[in-house]
């Protein structure tokens, strides 16, 4: 039969849609043509794919005139993840393998000269989609590195391979599916003499396993809150932001502890549910960064204040798509050290996935929508050299010095940071003489609980609490709402910081496990966003 069709599926955001790979073999002068809208990688699939037949000993049609059609014709085609689909497309249409072994399978790997099987970006994404086109869902034959990474998501319908020739054995008959199934833990060695077309049966490898959280064992401990002295401030800010995942930033002078604050609010999060964790593994899995090992982990980001736009938000070019740092932080931390350090135009693309979760990018090559819901976590220093309220050090700026340094941070975009405190300096001596912290296991069980409340009560943490759900979950008495009225009058605050004070004293009193919320909670939560002035 001189017509082949392979199913496998290209790249496009978090969206791995269908692709038909259709290989035909005809008389004519020798040619091997690449059509679909492929960019250059796709097309220098013909060389690879040549040379990875020829060398794992099965067939080439060097003779005939070969095209191959990548289905539908206006999606854009890039990486190499059509190479395997190719290979045995043009076996298929050789009659080397029979075409009706192809069906209820989908493939995708990049071949080496010597028909080894490379990883490709994105498995998790294109098994997540295969799985979601309908109930009987197929299986689907990545290398082996690719399908630990994507097995999170289904280790049933995962099948790896290490070679050309182990997937040309199982397609023949002389492999069983258990062949080529995986493991997520520890690749096996593979055999150098890689099974010819017809040859000996592939290599046999255990079932596979989905792993979860506890197959992280090389995990480190994360970082104790108890190290942190002093700060009382501070460290209930962490708490509460924790409870209610509330964006935070940290103003302070050098060496206050702002950053070793920032890098143990991760120990106080919740655990991700399994549908969080698959949704963060998938983005990591766009950029190649997703490791099996950590498996529902958080993902924390901590970009360079020297970074683009681009970089943060992400980058769409040439029908190649980049996750910037918002959307590899979903459902993790998005650490910002030095703030107002950051491009002003970098700062500004913030202020939409902070509000609503999600980055749109639209470019000439195209419009793709990324999920980006992380919890911001900043730091700045008060002034320019630092030491602005210091105790310790003279600060040496001028008014309008401190004024343009904080005028780097637009009232907008600090409008969406629900908690903003400062970071006393404290003496050496002071410091010494203070006992430890409360450990981090004691303040995440009381996170914990206020999450839990949460969960039962409105299905989604405080800080996306809805104007319309704002007064049927922090409702107020008449002298509470007049008396914060007044306060938010008084300090100028918008009516976006109202809604946000609303949210934070609801997580306040979650955490004190009230019923409603009090004069109290509203005034706590407007000292937690005093720092840098108004509320």
């Amino acid at each position: 039969m001189p017509l082949a069709v392979v199913a496998s599926r290209a790249l496009l955001g978090l969206e791995a849609p269908a692709v038909q790979v259709e290989v035909h073999l005809s008389a004519g002068l020798p040619a091997f043509g690449i059509v679909g809208l492929p960019e250059a990688e796709v097309r220098e699939a013909r060389e690879r794919v040549r040379s990875a037949l020829l060398n794992s000993s099965l067939p080439f049609p060097s003779a005939r005139r070969i095209v191959v059609n990548l289905a539908p014709a206006d999606l854009p085609k890039e990486s190499g993840r059509f190479d395997l689909p190719i290979a045995l497309g043009l076996l298929a249409a050789q009659g080397a393998i029979d075409p009706a072994r192809l069906a209820g399978h989908e493939f995708a790997g990049e071949l080496s000269l010597s028909g080894e099987l490379r990883p490709v970006r994105g498995a998790l994404a294109m098994l997540c989609a295969a799985r979601a086109a309908g109930p009987d869902a197929q299986r689907f034959v990545l290398p082996l590195a690719s399908a630990r990474e994507a097995a999170v998501a289904g280790a049933d319908q995962v099948l790896g391979a290490g070679h050309l020739n182990d997937v040309v054995a199982y397609l023949c008959g002389t492999a069983q599916a258990d062949s080529l199934r995986v493991r997520t833990g520890a690749a096996p060695a593979r055999n150098p003499a890689s099974p010819a077309l017809g040859g000996s049966e592939a290599r046999a490898s255990d079932p596979p396993e989905r792993p979860d959280a506890t197959d992280a064992t090389d995990a480190s401990p994360a970082p104790d809150l108890a190290d942190v002295r002093g700060q009382a401030l501070a460290r209930r800010a962490l708490e509460v932001a924790a409870a209610g995942a509330h964006h935070l930033l940290l103003v302070g002078p050098p060496g206050s502890g702002k950053t070793m604050l920032a890098q143990r609010l991760c120990g106080l999060l919740p655990a991700l549910d399994h549908e969080q964790a698959l949704q963060s593994a998938a983005l990591l899995s766009l950029d190649g960064g997703f490791e099996p090992a950590a498996w529902a982990r958080r993902s924390v980001r901590s970009p360079h204040h020297t970074s683009s736009a681009a970089s943060l938000l992400g980058s769409l070019a040439a029908g190649r798509l980049r996750p910037g740092e918002v959307s590899l932080a979903h459902h993790g931390l998005l650490f910002l050290d030095e703030l107002p350090e950051f491009d002003r135009r970098a700062l500004e693309g913030l202020r939409e996935p902070l509000e609503a979760g999600c980055v749109h990018l639209a470019r000439a090559a195209g419009r793709v929508r990324l999920p980006a819901r992380f919890q911001l976590v900043a730091a700045m220093n008060p002034c320019p050299c630092g030491h602005l309220g210091d105790t310790t050090r003279e600060c040496r700026c001028t008014p309008e010095q401190v004024q343009r340094y904080r005028a780097r941070l637009s009232g907008p975009l600090l409008d969406r940071i629900d908690l903003r405190v400062e970071v006393a300096a404290l003496a050496p001596a002071e410091l010494l003489d203070l006992p430890p912290g409360e450990p981090s296991a004691a303040v995440a069980e009381r996170v914990r609980r206020a999450a839990e409340v949460q969960r039962l009560r409105q299905g989604l943490p405080n800080a996306r609490l809805e104007a319309r759900t704002l007064e049927l979950h922090c409702a107020l008495q008449g002298a509470d709402r007049s008396w914060l009225a007044e306060a938010l009058a008084r300090l100028g605050a918008s009516a976006r910081a109202a809604h946000r004070v609303l949210r934070v004293a609801r997580s306040i009193a979650d955490l004190a496990a009230a019923p409603r919320i009090t004069r109290s909670h509203l005034a706590e939560a407007l000292q937690l966003r005093r720092a840098l002035g108004g509320a």
